[in-house]
């Protein structure tokens, strides 16, 4: 029996009295039951705990146990394809052990521990290996190779190997020792401490983009491999849907999706469209290269903290194997009020709205983790960050929103009115930027054309001289606009409406590829510049407009497949047409 009994219970926070055998950070579990906690505050007098399950029917009295270890992720094959609750219990097992609702003190092993992987040795007796090396593969999937890599902290020479064929993640494949002649026995899978940021060789510069085939984000506000992006916006404006869109269709080789707080119906969803949907890339289902981490509104409100450090912790560990990783947190602003509720009841000084003072430091401890690494072996790899933010009554100068911009270099501000009129995706393009254009020019030149960037900068040129033109047209009417200055209005709603807007149930338009993107852009300015020169040579817009081109164009993203790029060719020769029979 345990001496350290708990002394009181306030909601998830536990304390215990006179405790001098807990270290900070460390798991612990409390009660009969053994519910997770994680000590959170160490005094002379108190130890004070965070219990990421539901503390009802606890009692004082009843004892808590240390483990010495911090609170960690259970790395190995199996990761994929599964659902998780925030502190890493697999659902489905839970479900099929005990039914609907997750019961407190569940103790269900992360991985599988029966299934049987097909193990290759990629080392031999008298091999050297240093931390990060890899000393085995398996495929976890058809279509993500697994490989298992010496812990970080561990290095030495192999004096056993395993022949190659079938094992389980907690047999015994390879054997090393170090220089201080200790034995190491190695297994499919390791642990790693959820709120310690795997160590890498080196950060590199941010020089790739993460293609989502979006029009509006690839074009206007890019965000690179490695970067950080915040989608702030309120009730209904689409953050959710944006993740989910990105989630299927940006070129990362994994996505680990985290809700956060969500609520469960938007959950179920994502876990139902996730499973039915075949990743475009390979014909696979997405869920073969996809992780959920699924932690709703009603599950306890301190596992969302320990949510979103176990979903970076597994992006971490799989940018360590050579790949990109994509994490989409839904929604840190829920984390940030578990904060603010556990702040509360720890009777610390509260800062603006009720939040704590170190909430600006929890911000930027998360989204540091984002880069592109190269890792301890060698292999390079990123981890990207898409944190939506929640402002109530989208009001962008709260805490949560203002303290992530500024440590996101991508901001996607999502509109109400553009939400509500169903512009999709609802991101406004004068509150939203990318700092990241600069760093990815080489390779947009290199990859796409140079033209690519200067039509982008025209493109948003023009959008912001509407803004200022819409000002004028609110307060006197657009009638009195001379037409060159009409005709701007008339190109921004085809940049709008034909080309920002897109349908995510079109089967051309749901994602579109950069060439065609360009393409597109160079329709609409070469009609811009054509309309532009007819009105120079006298002849009015309304002439221009009857001409039907604005229509044709603003339609192009359907009547164009993504396989046949080529027939957008066929509008310079139409318009040219249709101008010069202008009378």
């Amino acid at each position: 029996m345990s001496e350290n009994v708990i002394y009181s219970i306030n909601g998830p926070v536990v304390t215990v009295k006179d405790a001098t055998d807990f270290s900070m950070l460390e798991m612990v579990y409390v009660g009969n039951k053994k519910l997770i906690g994680e000590v959170i505050s160490i005094t002379s007098h108190a130890t004070t705990i965070q219990v990421y399950e539901t503390t009802t029917g606890l009692k004082p009295g009843e004892p808590v146990y240390g483990t010495g270890q911090p609170i960690s992720a259970t790395l190995g094959p199996g990761i994929l394809r599964n659902i998780f609750d925030g502190i890493e219990r697999p659902l489905q097992e839970i479900a099929n052990e005990s039914g609907a609702f997750i019961p407190t003190g569940s103790n269900v092993s992360s991985l599988d521990e029966t299934a049987l992987w097909d193990v290759t040795l990629k080392v031999k007796v008298g091999d050297e290996i240093q931390g990060g090396d890899i000393y085995a593969t398996c495929p976890e999937t058809p279509l993500i190779e697994h490989r298992c890599m010496l812990l970080p902290t561990l290095s030495g020479k192999v004096i056993e190997v395993k022949p190659d064929g079938q094992y389980t993640i907690n047999d015994v494949i390879c054997k090393i020792e170090d220089e201080k002649g200790e034995v190491h026995e190695l297994t499919l899978c390791q642990k790693w401490p959820i709120k310690d940021p795997r160590p890498v060789k080196e950060r590199l510069p941010i020089s790739i983009p993460l293609v989502t085939g979006q029009r509006v984000i690839d074009t206007l506000f890019p965000i690179a491999k490695g970067g950080t992006a915040a989608i702030p916006g309120g009730f209904g404006t689409g953050k959710t849907m944006t993740q989910h869109q990105l989630a299927k269709w940006c070129d990362a080789d994994i996505i680990v999706y985290v809700g956060c707080g969500e609520r469960g119906n938007e959950m179920t969803q994502v876990l139902e469209e996730f499973s039915e949907l075949i990743d475009p890339k390979s014909n696979r289902p997405l869920t073969d290269r996809t992780v959920l981490i699924a932690n709703t509104s009603n599950m306890p409100v301190a596992a969302r903290e320990a949510s979103i450090y176990t979903g970076v912790t597994l992006a971490e560990y799989y940018r360590d194997m050579g790949y990109h990783v994509a994490i989409m947190a839904d929604s840190t602003s829920r984390w940030a009020e578990a904060l603010r509720e556990i702040s509360g009841r720890l009777e610390e000084m509260p800062a603006e709205e009720g939040f704590p003072a170190y909430l600006p430091s929890r911000l930027s401890q998360f989204y540091e983790r984002a880069g592109y690494m190269e890792n301890l072996n060698g292999s390079t790899g990123s981890v990207s960050i898409i944190g939506a933010v929640s402002p109530q009554g989208s009001d962008f100068s709260e805490p949560v929103t203002q303290n992530t911009k500024r440590f996101v270099r991508c901001f996607w501000a999502l509109d109400k009115s553009l939400a509500y009129a169903r512009h999709y995706y609802a991101i406004n393009w004068n509150e939203s930027y990318s700092e990241y254009v600069t760093d990815l020019a080489k390779w947009y030149e290199k990859n796409v054309g140079d033209q690519f960037l200067k039509d982008r900068q025209e493109l948003q040129a023009l959008l912001a001289e509407e803004t200022k033109l819409m000002e004028i047209v609110k307060l006197i009417g657009s009638d009195v606009l001379p037409d060159d200055q009409k005709l701007i209005i008339e190109i921004s709603r085809i940049i709008r409406v034909g080309y920002l807007q897109q349908n995510a149930f079109h089967k051309d338009d749901t994602y579109v590829p950069l060439v065609k993107q360009m393409k597109m852009m160079e329709v609409i300015l070469y009609l811009y510049h054509q309309a532009r020169s007819a009105l120079s040579e006298g002849k009015s817009i309304s002439s221009v407009l009857e001409t039907g081109l604005f229509d044709k164009v603003v339609k192009m993203k359907y009547d164009v497949p993504n396989d046949h790029i080529e027939m957008l060719d066929e509008y310079m020769p139409m318009i040219d047409d249709a101008i010069a029979h202008i009378q």
